[in-house]
């Protein structure tokens, strides 16, 4: 009794789960980000040493062969320019998928639904129900933000 206790409990079957888990080693998603990020830290080191250490130095520790100096200022504009223009792209292909402001399909859609007036179909003495839900309409809209009686 006691044995089934035990192996049925939680701690037993964490234990059991922990054994798997290192028999089957690591995942490749995990080895992929490790190995990227150390990549991208190598890369970033090597691209400063190149950006700040002067020419006559690298030539004298026998690199000779490198991009220009150029590169080191270029390379960061031109990921920066890419982007900006990007997003500048991404937010112009937004405005021109919007329909205009005076379309009717900023109002209404296959979604919209009407308001029912349930005061007529009410018999007396019944109770008001809840309305349904539906679009307010924009002439009741405007009455309430723009009327004139309300701006006094």
């Amino acid at each position: 009794m006691e044995e089934d206790q035990l192996v049925n409990s939680s701690r037993r079957i964490l234990s059991l789960n922990q054994e798997a888990s290192e028999v089957q080693g690591t995942k490749p998603c995990e080895v992929y980000g490790f190995v990227g990020s150390i990549s991208i830290v190598v890369a970033t080191v090597i691209f400063l040493i190149w950006a700040y250490i002067p020419d006559k130095l690298l030539e004298s520790l026998g690199i000779y062969y490198y991009p220009s100096k150029y590169w080191a200022m270029a390379m960061p504009m031109y990921l920066m320019v890419t982007v900006l223009l990007a997003l500048v792209f991404y937010i112009g292909l937004n405005f021109m998928s919007t329909s205009t402001t005076t379309s009717f399909n900023t109002l209404f859609d296959e979604y919209s639904r009407e308001d029912v007036d349930f005061l007529l179909l009410m018999k007396n003495g019944d109770d008001r129900p809840i309305d349904p839900i539906s679009d307010i309409d924009i002439t009741r809209i405007n009455d309430l933000m723009f009327d004139s009686h309300l701006v006094k």
